[in-house]
């Protein structure tokens, strides 16, 4: 039984690792801005958020070019309208360490420089009709003025011209190859030759073609902890209230343990027995 997430330094996913790369981090730049031609890999700085959480988001990015702040986060397979709060919640994290980086008082008279913000989702998976623009007043508060709002543009089109268009054919092709190999070596293997075959992420890939497999096989690890924690947690949930259901039975004292355990199959007899006792020692004449 799995009792908490375990803190370790978080792994990167390969959306990470590829625009860790700053050529590749530049083209991603240039995807976005194909209008700034002249920028060179020395004017990017990553500003990408570090976590040390085992259940952290491992596909957000964040960098800066000039007067620009940029962050990314990816949706894989469920598209979510909470990706907006992620990435408000992401900005803002930036921003104060930003602020803390550049010695700039928030508390003096003088008026802070910033960076502009753009806020960015790549979205990987199979919905449909999926919106180019999601906002924070337009899907929580009806489209209401609020005091802070934020925009999201979605990246979510297959295109081999460019870096954030060839990391979605990735997705997909993983997807693809997951759904015929399962969590194996052999859907990672297939997902890089045929991505290598269609020149998508290519050079990348026969670069750090071992890299990758092993990230990709220790995200199938990572799952698997998540997925026995997400377990416990209902388990315990469930375990809990049966407990209380039962209590609750014989207080009343209307019905003999055979019959509750009927209505509680997640109690044991021996744990109804129990639970008995303890009840009968709380509350005088049972």
């Amino acid at each position: 039984m799995v009792q908490g997430m375990p803190k370790r330094k978080i792994k990167d996913s390969v959306f990470t690792n590829l625009f860790q790369d700053k050529k590749y981090l530049l083209q991603l730049y240039k995807a976005l801005h194909p209008e700034d031609c002249n920028v060179t890999e020395n004017e990017i700085a990553d500003v990408t958020i570090k976590h040390v959480l085992i259940d952290a988001d491992y596909n957000d990015l964040g960098f800066s070019v000039g007067n620009r702040l940029m962050v990314l986060v990816e949706s894989q397979s469920t598209f979510t309208m909470n990706i907006i709060i992620r990435a408000v919640m992401y900005l803002i994290q930036t921003y104060h360490d930003y602020f803390k980086r550049t010695n700039q008082n928030l508390y003096g008279s003088k008026k802070v420089n910033m960076p502009k913000p753009e806020l960015y989702v790549i979205y990987t998976g199979d919905k449909k009709d999926i919106p180019d623009t999601i906002s924070l007043s337009k899907e929580f508060f009806d489209g209401a003025k609020i005091a802070i709002d934020a925009e999201v543009k979605v990246m979510y089109q297959e295109n081999e011209k460019d870096i954030i268009g060839q990391y979605i054919i990735f997705s997909k092709v993983y997807n693809e190859q997951r759904k015929l190999h399962g969590n194996t070596k052999q859907a990672v293997t297939e997902t890089i030759r045929i991505c290598k075959d269609r020149n998508v992420l290519k050079e990348y890939l026969e670069n750090k073609e071992q890299e990758v497999v092993d990230i990709m096989m220790t995200l199938f690890d990572d799952e698997q902890i998540l997925k026995a924690y997400t377990k416990d947690i209902d388990d315990n949930a469930t375990h809990r209230e049966a407990r209380e259901t039962a209590e609750r039975m014989i207080r009343k004292g209307k019905m003999p343990l055979e019959e509750i355990a009927d209505y509680v199959p997640a109690l044991s007899f021996d744990e109804l027995k129990e639970l008995e006792a303890e009840v009968m020692q709380l509350v005088p004449g049972l």
